[in-house]
Parts: structure tokens; sequence; C-alpha cells
């Protein structure tokens, strides 16, 4: 049995079942002007492909929902889902996961989420489509310390400004912000009350760029600029650069944990990275505690196949802590 009084974590975002289908006759082309690149396949014929496997109960908020219950915090997901057989495995996955359910909504004769993940080596495109449901905030039984806000479908704005004025009307909550798609198209102004409620907010380089509408590349620069949008905590992710964050006016970087060995798939490793700051944040640790327990959790993420099947508990990112390399430390820049 679950106990609401001691509700930690609040994942607030759609939940998915991905097909992970790996290619065999694909390749990539690279467009040098646009520094694009592009998944190729013959058209018109009958491509054989090497595996296919079947992850449910993904998504940003889902995946967030299952790293922090790992790493010791009781959890939830806030959701919507169908009431098709994909729904039911979805809810009995997290379930099985140990994440309460009972926020997620099941509406009759609609369909679940379900992606196509096309893996290529550790890279992968992902073929969505996002249901439109009736979003709204269910009652809490009770106030979580931290809600985790990420990928919802376009329908959403007005449960946008819902959650904005729980977040008013709860002011001891924090908010972790990972804006999907979607949210980063509705831009700042339309969501400008949410940014300005945000604890802790997480994106990449070329993310920050496009919510800013600037081609900055000084990260310090982007870090200042987002904080200024209202978050006390940006942070921001640089690919096999690392990642930044400022905190209290001083900027910190942390470089990526060493990869044991070759990455399987890439799909899940910023989900675990900013859940991972999160729930450390929220387990009562210094910034920079926290951001050296998410790139342990992203390094284990990327040898599955999937975004949950890697994440860490407490003890094993203290493993990897006490093995980590000499140059595995937070520095301030």
């Amino acid at each position: 049995m679950f106990n609401f009084k001691k509700l930690d974590f609040i994942g607030i975002g759609d939940i998915v079942t991905d097909a992970f289908i790996e290619l065999d006759h694909a390749w990539i082309e690279t467009d040098n002007a646009q520094n694009e690149k592009e998944l190729c396949m013959k058209f018109g014929d009958k491509l054989p492909f090497k595996d296919a496997v079947i992850i449910p109960a993904v998504g940003n908020s889902a995946n967030a929902s299952v790293a922090a219950h790992r790493l010791g915090l009781k959890s939830a997901l806030v959701s919507n889902t169908g009431d098709d057989a994909f729904g039911k495995e979805q809810i009995e996955t997290l379930q099985k996961e140990g994440v309460q359910t009972k926020y997620i909504q099941i509406h009759k004769n609609t369909k679940s989420n379900y992606h196509y993940v096309l893996r290529l080596g550790a890279e992968r495109t992902i073929l969505v489509k996002h249901t439109e449901f009736p979003y709204t905030l269910p009652k809490l039984s009770s106030t979580p310390s931290y809600m985790y806000l990420s990928s919802l479908a376009e329908n959403s704005l007005s449960f946008h400004q819902e959650i904005t004025q729980y977040l008013k009307n709860n002011p001891s909550v924090k908010l972790a912000f990972q804006p999907g798609t979607f949210q980063m198209k509705l831009g700042y102004e339309t969501l400008k009350e949410l940014y300005a409620h945000t604890y802790i907010f997480f994106c990449n380089k070329e993310e920050s760029q496009k919510i800013l509408g600037i081609h900055e590349q000084d990260i310090k620069i982007l870090l200042t600029k987002i904080k200024d949008l209202g978050p006390q905590i940006p942070v921001i992710t640089d690919g096999p650069n690392g990642a930044y964050a400022l905190f209290e006016n001083k900027t910190y970087f942390v470089p990526l944990y060493p990869d044991p060995k070759e990455p399987v798939d890439r799909t899940g490793a910023g989900d675990s990275f900013a859940s991972t700051v999160t729930s450390a944040l929220l387990l009562g640790k210094s910034i920079q505690e926290a951001l050296l327990w998410g790139p342990i959790n992203s390094m284990s993420v990327v040898q599955y196949i999937g975004a949950q099947a890697g994440l860490l508990t407490q003890s094993q990112i203290q493993d990897y802590l006490k093995n980590a390399p000499e140059h595995y430390k937070v520095s301030e820049i």
C-alpha cells in the first residue's frame, strides 16, 4: 500500500508504449550546409530488420517517475491512457515498478499512445503521434515535494494553466520542468507564468537557443537568459561536452561519466539525467552532488534498449561514485 502522506515526486506528462525497431538496410545522409542528418531507406521495397522490442509505460515523465522510485522516493504519475490493451499494460508496468498509478485517467474508446522508434546503431528516429486526451489535473491526495512536468500533446495549453494555478496555491511544491516539443513550440510568452513558478529547468543547448530565439553559443550566457525567464536553477546539457547549471550566481560544469562500453541506445538519456538530478535535490543533496548523480544514471540507461531498464538505485550510483575516474568532478567555471 502507498502512503500518500509521504508522496515525494509526481510526474506529469504523456505515457506511451515504444516499439523499438532495429533497422538493417538503412543509412545516414548528412546535409553539410544545414549540418542535419537524414535517415534513409529504399522506398517501395520489403526491407528486413534485425529485431523489434516493445517497451510499455515510457515517456519523459513516466521515465522520471520510475527513476525517482528506484532512487528511493515515493513517486506517482499524472497521465492519461486509453482503455485498450496497451493502456492496461502501461498501468500494470508502472505498478510493478512501484509508481503510484491512481492519477492516471483511463478514457473509454480511446487509443493509448504508441510510438515507433527506428534504431540505427545507438541513435534513433522516433515516429510520434500524441493522442489528444482531455487533460485535467486530478485532485491530489497529498501535496508532493516536487512536480516534474514534461511532454504533452498540443491540446494541453489549459492544462498548463491549471498546473500553474496549483503551484500558485501550493507554494511549497517545487516544479522541475523539462519541456517537450509542443511546450517549446508554445513559446515563453504563452507559458511565462509557468516559467516563473519553475524551480529547476532542464533542456539541451539547442533547445535553449530555440526557447530564447537566439544563436548564442556561450553556455553561461544561455544559462543566465534562461534564469531571467523565471527558473531558479537552469540546467543545460551539451551532448558529449557534459552539462552546466547556474545556482546562486555560480556556474557549475559536470562531464559525462565514461561509458563502460559503446552505448546501445540513447533513448531516455536526457530523462534519466534530469530526473536523477531532481531526485538527488529532493533527497537533500547539494547541487554539486546532484550534478554528479545525473550523468551516472544516463551512462547506465544508454547501455540498454529503452529509457528505464538501466535506471539505477542509490547504492548503485554510490558505487559508481566510489569508482569514478579522477577527472569526474563538478567544477565552477
